[in-house]
């Protein structure tokens, strides 16, 4: 079972359109922040916030060099979140096939 506060963290980090944004952007690479705040409707500082919600929930990973601020993608980010999901899957897939049973043994009679 994953730990509540990882999903919590990366669910919360994930509802925001301009998270998503901002984590689609680092697929294609590293990429400081001056760039990847560019293109976005609001101030520097709003898009610092957001990157601090992407860090605290383990999605990307900053690394100083010289003066600029460079983020990119943590691999194992979405572990969590991913394990929680194949849980749930596999709970409910194995409820859909008990009740097919069951409804198959039905029509049989």
């Amino acid at each position: 079972m994953v730990e509540d506060s990882v999903l919590d963290r990366a669910y919360a980090a994930l509802a925001d359109p301009t998270r998503r944004r901002l984590l689609e952007a680092l697929r294609d690479g590293d990429a400081r922040i001056t760039d990847l705040a560019e293109p976005l409707p609001m101030s520097f500082a709003g898009v610092s916030r957001h990157v601090a919600v992407l860090e605290a929930a383990g999605l990307v990973q900053r690394e100083v060099r010289g003066r600029e601020h460079w983020l990119s993608l943590r691999p194992d980010g979405l572990t969590g979140a991913q394990r929680w999901i194949d849980e749930q899957a596999e709970f409910w897939s194995a409820r859909a096939d008990a009740l097919a049973a069951r409804l198959a043994k039905k029509r049989a009679r």
